[in-house]
Formats: C-alpha cells, structure tokens, sequence
C-alpha cells in the first residue's frame, strides 16, 4: 500500500525533527569526548553526527516528494 503525500511529508518533518535532536546530542557528546580526552566517546560522537545527517538527507527527500 503506497503512503499519501500528506503521509510523506508528515514523516519528513518527524525526520528533520530527530534529527536536529541527533545532531544536537551528537554535538554534546563531541565536545564532552573532547574536554575528557575519550578517543572511544570521539569516534562514538562522531558516528552519532553521520546517523543525523543521513536522517536529515532522508528527511528532506521524503519532504521533496521523492520516492
């Protein structure tokens, strides 16, 4: 069954909205990682910023009206 446009779009703007939310943990974690000196918590942080913009860019086909 294919989504409706209405459908779509309400699912990007839940999208952008975590991941704002991932960026923005991801931005705490990075600069926790790096006031501490964890390697481990860096890359975790840094792992955590590719999850959000990935989400973002699904986020914003989704709102194009793409696929």
């Amino acid at each position: 069954m294919a989504a409706t446009k209405s459908t779509t779009k309400t699912k990007g703007l839940f999208g952008v909205i975590s991941s704002v939310a991932a960026a923005t943990s991801a931005a705490n974690g990075l600069r926790s990682a790096r006031a501490d000196g964890d390697k481990l918590a860096l890359v975790n942080a840094l792992g955590s910023a590719v999850v959000a913009v990935t989400g973002l860019l699904l986020a914003a086909r989704a709102l194009r009206g793409k696929r």
